[in-house]
């Protein structure tokens, strides 16, 4: 029998914004936190004040400034343990990991998916079960109506990572971490003009952003439904880049998407 903790069991999940349009998650108990892709230490001390929390476990999915900047001081200031991607630089000292990885954190088991492409290291995080439903921290490989550019990485490990995460629950929570989701929107219109629960979704996060509210966290069931990068197999994605096999298909509209 495992012992009760005498620490609160309800978790609480919050975008931290960041830099222009990054959101940094924190998940916290009340007390302890977690934090994921801390770019910029500042915003992440504010809060860890103004809720009187101590931040134990910070997250890394790749190796870019944005959202590696803040470890270090982070790491100095609250004695955090940092886990990130075994195949890339990062603030060390850090436990690196990769696929089939888990992770234990705030009372948390995290699997570890390897997702290259954006960058060739990239990770996520994903659990089965927080507060009710899945939860993944995907970095900068999907995006809310898009996915990262390739920098790194090719068309094929894009598309694989894009087929990972739609194998997971629908209901999983898609925790993002760029706010992009009105200008992939805009792109999305255009490959699929007529996908009305698209259509019904840009209107659904135009009224959130003037609000001034988040669009994320986004759902898997969500993307499925309306993310072309995430669709490039159906016939009306592919149709709109005249394509035929898959990659060549997926690689024609990620190329699109950096023009448009």
């Amino acid at each position: 029998m495992v012992a009760k903790s005498i620490i609160p069991t309800h978790m609480n999940l919050i975008p931290i914004p960041a830099f222009a349009d990054n959101y940094i998650w924190m998940i916290h108990n009340e007390q302890d936190a977690l934090v994921v892709d801390p770019g910029d230490a500042q915003p992440v001390l504010a809060v860890l004040r103004e809720r009187n929390l101590q931040l134990k476990t910070i997250l890394v999915t790749h190796h870019h400034a944005d959202h590696v900047g803040g470890v270090d001081v982070l790491r100095q200031a609250t004695g955090a343990e940092v886990i990130g991607p075994a195949g890339e630089d990062i603030p060390q000292p850090a436990r690196g990991v990769s696929q089939d990885d888990t992770v234990q954190a705030l009372g948390q088991t995290w699997s570890v998916m390897d997702v290259p492409g954006h960058t060739a290291g990239h990770i996520a995080f994903y659990t089965e079960a927080f507060e009710g439903a899945p939860l993944l921290f995907c970095g900068d490989t999907l995006f809310s109506g898009g996915c990262g550019r390739l920098f790194e990485g090719t068309p094929a490990q894009m598309l694989h990572a894009m087929d990972m995460f739609a194998a997971l629950p629908g209901n999983t929570r898609v925790c993002c971490t760029h706010e992009y989701t009105l200008s992939n929107l805009r792109f999305a219109r255009a490959v699929e003009p007529d996908n009305t629960a698209l259509a019904q979704y840009q209107q659904h996060c135009e009224a959130l952003r003037a609000a001034q509210q988040p669009t994320l966290p986004s759902t898997i069931a969500t993307e499925l439904a309306i993310n072309p990068f995430m669709r490039s197999r159906q016939p009306t994605v592919r149709s709109a880049v005249t394509g035929t096999e898959d990659v060549a298909t997926f690689a024609a509209l990620r190329a699109w998407k950096n023009t448009f």
